[in-house]
């Protein structure tokens, strides 16, 4: 049985129904599994040519057993999941345009436009098979940078009997566009938070999640848990889009590939560290980030730290602490619970690390990383635009494609680089305008249906001071649950 334990060592091991239920170990720390299964060369060449949903299969079969979904459910859980695509590829890989050896991962063809669509609907739609089947209701509280929690949202609509979803963002730090996608679902399990006075951005909704976790009584009170990739699940799930660009990429199973990711909270790039430990033939990560780059910083200097917050125009990596970096540092570390443990608690007591040149060393092979300016965000974009067909990038997807780019110029010849484009151009017309330049006009690509089609809709939205944060949510949960227990455990 593939069991799971905490990167701090202090709680229990449980299986992958605990940890998707929990979120959160009961020490504070985040769920990782005991050991990360390998897959053979052949194995490798035999899933080649699978389609998403099969490979899907394969893959989470590795870490979820038939006793806990049998496989028949499971199968069922993953095309419900991305039913709601509209490419038939889900993640389909085309080439940039006029640019050898470069291809683009379009990870935006969910229902909310953005890569978080692809683990979001897994993961809930996970949740509510386990709690159906054990007659519970879970309250998910999240925050969001912008991308998560319009997928959350709409992955929680019509799951009034199991989840109630508190969706907490920080007022100013997201588009209108990705507020709107919270805000305008009318389902009355999803409550939509807006916080004020936030000067950290999402940091500061994590500090407040983080506390409230580490409050063993609210947790059980409430029945609390988390869909954020503190989740185990949506880490699980999004190492599959690097499995299935792979193969749809190089020219035989077995050759090497490079990534550029645009980081964050760091869950998408464990996610391809995931699946490079399991055996997927990846040569380089580039950890691509924006001017809030903490991880570019500790490659350069060895010290690991939290510096004030910067607003840019790829809003949903402005983060100042990467939390899923945490699982990286644990197996770099060789599973080292009391150095992670150790390694949190200075990071919360002074905001900083630095380490040895040992784990340095560990925490730089395989990966690039690369500070991404505004101005150099805007201007990939215009010349993508300009010179690659008219190929629009959403603000993160330019972050990737900077680098990349830069590192194509170092890299040996012929190496292939896939940047992973995490949202659609749509959720973000003025940092668009502002790239291509105010005399002209929004192009088509710019603008999506589902976005124009809220854009005059009401807005539901609940707004709180972030230091009353943690009262104001403890009373929601409270009125919430009086709500159920009044109608016979219906959502009023």
């Amino acid at each position: 049985m593939m069991e799971f334990v905490s990167t701090r060592g202090k709680a229990k091991a449980v299986g992958f129904e605990d940890a998707l239920l929990n979120g959160m170990p009961e020490d504070g720390g985040l769920y990782v599994p005991a050991h990360i299964p390998t897959v053979s060369a052949s194995t490798l060449a035999s899933w080649a040519n699978l389609p998403f949903n099969d490979l899907a299969y394969e893959i989470l079969s590795q870490f979820i057993d038939d006793g806990v979904i049998p496989a028949g459910d499971l199968k069922e859980l993953i095309a419900k999941s991305t039913g709601t695509f509209t490419h038939q590829d889900i993640v389909p890989v085309v080439p940039l345009p006029n640019h050898e050896n470069q291809y683009l991962l379009e990870l935006f063809h969910g229902p909310t436009l953005s890569f978080k669509d692809v683990a979001m609907g897994f993961l809930l739609n996970c949740m509510d098979y386990l709690l159906k089947r054990r007659n519970e209701k879970v309250s998910i509280i999240m925050a969001t940078t912008g991308d998560t929690g319009p997928a959350a949202a709409f992955a929680s609509c019509g799951k009034q009997e199991t989840i109630d979803c508190w969706v907490l963002y920080p007022r100013g730090f997201i588009s209108e566009e990705q507020e709107r996608q919270i805000t305008t679902l009318g389902q009355p399990n999803v409550h939509a938070v807006a916080v004020e006075n936030c000067p950290n951005g999402a940091d500061d909704l994590d500090d407040v999640l983080f506390d409230m976790f580490d409050d063993r009584d609210l947790v059980k009170a409430y029945n609390l848990s988390s869909v954020n990739s503190v989740n185990w699940c949506r880490v699980m799930f999004q190492s599959i889009h690097y499995f299935y660009a792979y193969f749809r990429t190089v020219e035989n199973v077995g050759d090497p590939i490079t990534f550029s990711v645009p980081a964050g909270a760091f869950g998408n790039l464990f996610a391809g560290f995931l699946a490079r430990e399991m055996g997927l033939p990846v040569e380089t990560f580039i950890c691509a980030q924006n001017r809030n780059s903490p991880l570019h910083r500790l490659h350069q200097t060895g010290t690991y730290e939290r510096l004030p917050l910067e607003v840019t125009p790829s809003n949903a990596i402005d983060i100042s602490l990467p939390y899923n970096y945490w699982r990286f540092l644990y197996f770099i570390s060789g599973q080292d619970h009391a150095a992670l443990d150790g390694w949190m608690r200075e990071m919360q007591k002074t905001g900083r690390i630095t380490f040895d040149q040992n784990m340095l060393n560990g925490i730089r092979r395989g990966y690039e990383t690369a500070s991404i300016s505004d101005q150099n965000t805007l201007d990939t974009i215009k010349h993508v635009f300009e010179t690659c067909d008219g190929y629009l990038l959403d603000p993160h997807g330019a972050v990737a494609v900077t680098a990349s780019l830069d590192y194509a110029r170092r890299a040996p010849k012929g190496t292939k680089i896939v940047s992973l484009l995490t949202a659609h151009p749509s959720k973000f017309p003025d940092v668009i305008q502002k790239a291509l330049g105010s005399e002209r006009d929004l192009p088509a690509s710019a603008l999506h249906p589902s976005i124009e089609a809220v854009r005059n809709q009401f807005q539901a939205v609940c707004l709180i001071d972030c230091p009353k944060l943690k009262a104001a949510l403890v009373h929601g949960l409270d009125a919430s649950s009086t709500s159920r227990a009044t109608h016979g455990g219906e959502q009023a």
